[in-house]
C-alpha cells in the first residue's frame, strides 16, 4: 500500500482539519506498524492545528492492532491489539510506532476507551507520580473537569490521597464528585481551596491567578506540578510566602520529556491494568467517525464537553 488516508492542516478548509492521501509509514527497526481504528483528541494538539502550516498531520493518541511487527524483534506481535502514541501523526490508517510506546490491550478493555489513555492517562499518572506516596495526604487538582483532571482525581483517590476538586463550571461538580473528589471548589478563584489545605501536591493546569494563588497553598515540601496554562501564561505570585513555607517547589510537566525516563509501554500498562480491574473509568462524551475530526476539534477547544473525545477510524 503506497497512500493512506490520514488527518492533515489544511487552512483553506474550515476548522482547518482534513482526511487527505499520504504516503505510508516506513517503520524504523524498532516500530512496528499499526493499523488504527480509534483516536482520541487532546486540547494540546488541537491548539497546535490552528496555527500550523500546510501539510502538518496532528495526533498523539491511537489504538489498534499491529500489522507489522518491528524488525528488530521487540515489542507486540502481529495481530496484538495495543494502544500508544506519537509525537504527531497518530491520526491515519496505519502508523509506524516506537514499540517501547505501545501496550498490548486486555480484550476487556475496548479501542475507544484505550484511545483515551495515552496523553491524558500519562499525564495524570507522571503529575502524581511527583507527590511520591499520597496516603492520607491532600491533593488539590485545578482544570479538575477536563480529561487530565478527571483521570487525576481517580488515581488520586485510588492512592488514598483526600482530593480536592477545583472546576469553574457548577454543572460539572457531579461529573468531578463522582470520579472520587472529597471536596469540591467552584469559581475562578482558587482562594476558598484555602479550607481544605496546605497540599502535599497541586496539580495545576490553568496557570495565571490560579497558579499564583495554588503557590501559596502549598505544606511545607509540598509540589505544584505545572501541565498547562489555559487560564494565562503570565504569574504573579507571593514569593515571600512561598519560599518561607519550607522546601516548596514547583515542577514543570512535559509528557514526552517524563517518557525519556519512564517509557509510555510502562505507564500505559499499569493504567490499562486499573481500567480492566473496574478502578479507572476514562470519560468518552463523544464518539464518532473520523470524518467529523474538524468539527469536534472545534468543540473540544470551544469546551462543550468535559470528558474525552473518541473518533472511529473508517478504513
Amino acid at each position: 500500500m503506497s497512500k493512506i488516508r490520514a488527518v492533515v492542516v489544511d487552512p483553506h478548509v474550515s476548522g482547518r482539519l482534513t482526511l487527505r492521501d499520504v504516503d505510508a509509514p516506513t517503520p524504523a527497526a524498532n516500530e512496528a506498524v499499526i493499523r488504527v481504528a480509534a483516536i482520541s483528541l487532546n486540547r494540546g494538539e488541537v491548539k497546535r492545528s490552528s496555527i500550523a502550516e500546510a501539510g502538518w498531520r496532528p495526533g498523539w493518541d491511537l489504538a489498534g492492532v499491529v500489522e507489522t511487527s518491528a524488525a528488530d524483534g521487540s515489542g507486540p506481535t502481529v495481530g496484538t491489539r495495543v494502544v500508544g502514541l506519537l509525537r504527531s501523526g497518530a491520526w491515519a490508517e496505519l502508523v509506524s510506532v516506537p514499540t517501547h510506546s505501545l501496550a498490548k490491550l486486555p480484550s476487556s478493555v475496548s479501542f475507544a476507551l484505550a484511545a483515551t489513555l495515552p496523553v491524558a492517562g500519562l499525564t495524570a499518572y507522571h503529575a502524581l507520580l511527583k507527590g511520591g506516596l499520597l496516603l492520607g495526604r491532600s491533593v488539590l487538582i485545578t482544570g479538575a473537569s477536563g480529561g487530565v483532571g478527571h483521570l487525576a482525581i481517580q488515581l488520586a483517590h485510588l492512592s488514598g490521597a483526600q482530593v480536592v476538586a477545583h472546576i469553574r463550571r457548577p454543572e460539572y461538580k457531579n461529573f468531578v464528585k463522582d470520579a472520587g473528589a472529597d471536596f469540591i471548589v467552584i469559581g475562578e478563584e482558587l482562594s476558598s481551596a484555602n479550607e481544605y489545605g496546605p497540599y502535599h501536591l497541586i496539580v495545576e493546569s490553568v496557570g495565571g491567578n490560579t497558579l499564583g494563588t495554588a503557590l501559596g497553598l502549598l505544606a511545607e515540601d509540598g509540589v505544584t506540578v505545572l501541565f498547562g496554562v489555559s487560564g494565562g501564561a503570565e504569574v504573579t505570585f507571593d514569593a515571600q510566602r512561598f519560599f518561607a513555607t519550607g522546601g516548596a517547589s514547583l515542577y514543570g510537566l512535559i509528557l514526552f520529556h517524563e517518557l525519556k525516563r519512564e517509557s509510555a509501554a510502562v505507564g500505559l500498562q499499569r493504567l490499562l491494568s486499573l481500567v480492566e480491574a473496574g478502578q479507572l473509568c476514562p470519560v468518552i462524551d463523544i464518539e464518532t467517525s473520523w470524518t467529523e475530526i474538524a468539527n469536534l476539534a472545534q468543540q473540544l477547544l470551544n469546551r462543550n464537553f468535559p470528558g474525552k473525545a473518541v473518533l472511529h477510524v473508517s478504513n
